[in-house]
């Protein structure tokens, strides 16, 4: 299969089709529910950073980059630390961040964005591929399976093309339904030396955030990809050599359903977790509770003294004593990293951990 067959958008679609419909309801509903619970909470970033960690582990992951929380806490806390798949995690949530940033700014997507997004994930500025000869194997067997477009300017040419499918406003294709196409579209001119996947799946959130479908980039979509990994591929080679876009959009749009679901739990028990530690340090640390204190020990899953001192305005001496108070009382655990003392949010900590093997 080459890319001989890729043809530019909009495809040639039956989004009537009535299982189709009956998702796409269940589907947006899903979606809205999310919306309006992240709409209702204050501090949205705590929300979007608890979301964001384990999107990029599980978005990594599915390209093979493997690591746990642990090492990516240290990765987090220290800009030196060495674990290169911790850091290629991290790499990633600045690429989401930085794309809902401009996103915001700009309201549109754009492929300078999009290129920009990918050299944030593999810290260089190697830019569209210029170089033929990538393909795309079976990792069972080492079959080559798809041959991406190879001259650039090729390349270029079906990227202005998704461009405009992006940011066009039509009535008449369901952003949703579009949602499928362009990650299918962006995943076939596969553009880029290496990071395309992790590139295509911040594309997905950023699209939703552009359509104002959600407000704040939290939707968990890579769990699902890895939990139905075989089907994701084989409907992406139906597409690709019988046009069978029908299961490929209802695929889509099941796993949009079913992640807004799991992700709405998540951030009611995230915020269920900082009601219950904001009564706890109430009581058990009267003199030093205050909304912002509480606000910084969810931010991330750890803390520093430099965090606090920083966003209170106290002494570093202030600041470490809070921290060492809030860790004799169980709210916190320290670990040196080098000369540094990093604090981790306990519970908030284990729940990221939980979310992730549920």
């Amino acid at each position: 299969m080459t890319a001989e067959n890729l043809k530019m958008l909009p495809p040639e679609l039956n989004p009537d089709q009535s299982q189709i419909l009956k998702q796409l309801i269940r589907s947006h509903k899903a979606l809205a529910e999310l919306k309006g619970f992240s709409e209702t909470v204050p501090n949205k970033n705590i929300l979007i950073n608890s979301v964001i960690i384990n999107e990029a582990k599980d978005s990594s992951e599915i390209e093979n980059i493997i690591t746990t929380h642990d090492e990516l806490f240290r990765a987090m806390s220290k800009e030196n630390y060495k674990n290169p798949a911790a850091k290629e995690v991290v790499n990633y949530r600045r690429a989401l961040w930085r794309g809902f940033e401009l996103i915001k700014e700009k309201q549109l997507l754009t492929t300078n964005m999009i290129i920009e997004i990918q050299s944030i994930i593999e810290k260089n500025n190697a830019g569209i591929r210029k170089v033929p000869g990538t393909v795309l194997k079976n990792p069972q067997n080492g079959e080559v399976i798809y041959t991406p477009p190879e001259s650039e300017r090729r390349i270029r040419e079906l990227l202005s093309n998704l461009e405009n499918y992006i940011n066009e406003d039509s009535d008449e294709v369901d952003p949703l339904v579009k949602m499928a196409v362009i990650h299918y579209q962006f995943e076939s001119i596969h553009p880029f030396y290496d990071g395309n996947g992790r590139t295509g799946r911040i594309l997905n959130v950023l699209f939703l955030v552009l359509k104002d479908i959600l407000n704040i980039p939290i939707l968990y979509l890579s769990k699902y990809i890895i939990e139905n990994k075989n089907r994701y591929y084989s409907l992406f080679q139906e597409v690709r050599e019988n046009k069978g876009w029908d299961q490929w959009i209802i695929y889509f749009l099941k796993a949009l359903e079913e992640t807004a679901i799991a992700s709405l739990n998540v951030l009611k028990e995230i915020n269920l977790i900082i009601e219950e530690t904001a009564v706890e340090m109430q009581q058990k640390a009267p003199k030093i509770y205050s909304r912002e204190l509480l606000d910084l020990l969810f931010i991330e899953f750890y803390t520093k003294i430099s965090y606090i001192q920083q966003g209170l305005g106290v002494t570093r001496k202030t600041a470490s004593n809070y921290l060492s108070s809030l860790e004799s009382k169980g709210f916190l655990s320290s670990e040196k990293l080098g000369r540094e003392k990093i604090y981790k949010n306990i519970r908030l900590f284990e729940l990221i951990k939980k979310m992730n093997q549920k």
